[in-house]
């Protein structure tokens, strides 16, 4: 069984469509078991950045302290769907430990710090906070270790952020290597953990597979596939959380048209 935390959090994100990542996240609740899931009230206010050079940070650490709190009160594994990516850092706080791994399936690698972003959106900086870096109030202290980092279907590298992926020797699958089912298991295995939490950003998708994803890359993952090594990976090596995110569909209509694709994401997870 699953427990589904619903986090409608949209401060993270850079994207002109941040406000429709609520609107994405109640149209995924909609779809969920009521009985298995809890819908979190975002912060009321924008938040600002109280010189940490990251947009709109207060709001962020409190929707962190939200996120945190329902994963650990979870009695099942906790499936916390966004919302931005930044909903990530307060699922895995809350089962953070030198035992986990983290599979970062995503056509971004999310690796920037406050200094390097181009953006100063939380959301391209959540796996940097996760393995220890960046801005303390947004960070995991200590920090996931490097070799414990999985990136998935990433295919759009800013330079700090393939700089810091080959200063560490990050394993790196390609969308043409989740074409086979059994890589991303294998790759979560060499890392030595033995528990894994899978962080998944709907943008990882091929454009084909889905629309409702404001940051979209050619040449994604397909969703068969993903599907797939999730479950072979889960055969593998015991689930210890995960998170589904970034679902901003651009109307209700299209909302619709993508659901089908999430949930079949969702019950690969689930």
């Amino acid at each position: 069984m699953a427990r589904f935390i619903v986090a409608p959090q949209w401060q993270g994100s850079s994207s002109s469509r941040a406000m429709q990542l609520i609107d994405g996240a109640e149209a995924i609740a909609g779809d969920l078991p009521r009985a298995s899931t809890t819908v979190l009230e975002p912060p009321s206010e924008a938040g600002d950045a109280q010189g940490s050079g990251i947009q709109r940070m207060s709001a962020l650490v409190r929707m962190r302290e939200r996120v945190e709190e329902a994963v650990r009160a979870a009695p099942e594994t906790a499936i916390v769907v966004g919302g931005d990516c930044g909903v990530a850092l307060g699922a895995v706080s809350a089962i953070a430990g030198d035992d986990l791994a983290v599979v970062w399936l995503d056509a971004h690698p999310d690796l920037n710090t406050p200094q390097t972003s181009p953006s100063g959106a939380f959301h391209g900086m959540v796996l940097r906070a996760l393995a220890g870096d960046g801005e303390p109030h947004l960070r995991l202290s200590p920090g996931i270790s490097p070799g414990r980092i999985v990136l998935a279907g990433t295919r759009s590298f800013d330079e700090e952020e393939r700089r810091f992926v080959d200063e560490h020797g990050i394993r790196v699958l390609t969308p043409s290597d989740l074409a086979d089912p059994g890589a991303l298991a294998e790759a979560v295995a060499a890392t030595g953990a033995t528990r894994v939490h899978v962080h998944l950003d709907l943008d990882v998708l091929d454009p084909a597979d889905i629309t409702g994803v404001a940051l979209p890359e050619p040449f994604g993952a397909r969703t068969a596939e993903v599907v797939a090594s999730i479950r072979r990976l889960r055969e593998r090596m015991p689930l210890a959380g995960a998170t589904l995110t970034e679902f901003s569909p651009s109307s209700p209509a299209a909302a619709v048209d993508d659901l089908g694709t999430i949930l079949r994401l969702i019950g690969a997870l689930a």
